[in-house]
């Protein structure tokens, strides 16, 4: 499966309502994966691409064990990581 990391990069930075960023995103995206997070969860990792609010990570899931990956060609899923103010 390849991951238009672009079209969803514009996705989240135009939804309005992160209460239904979820939802909406599986809606526009079926069949990625999507795991929500604080960015706290996710120190030490680095971002694939920054957003406004949001960090967001590859993860690679060909394997046994995901592994956050900073290829776009083996992406199998996002982390959609938020930054708190």
């Amino acid at each position: 499966m390849s991951i238009d990391i672009e079209r969803i990069g514009s996705f989240l930075e135009a939804c309005e309502d992160r209460s239904r960023i979820v939802a909406e995103f599986k809606k526009q995206f079926p069949g990625v994966s999507l795991t929500r997070c604080d960015s706290q969860d996710m120190s030490g990792e680095i971002p694939f691409k920054s957003i406004p609010g949001f960090d967001l990570h590859l993860v690679d899931g060909r394997d046994h064990c995901w592994k956050i990956t900073q290829e776009a060609a083996d992406a199998t899923g996002v982390v959609l990581a938020e930054r708190r103010k």
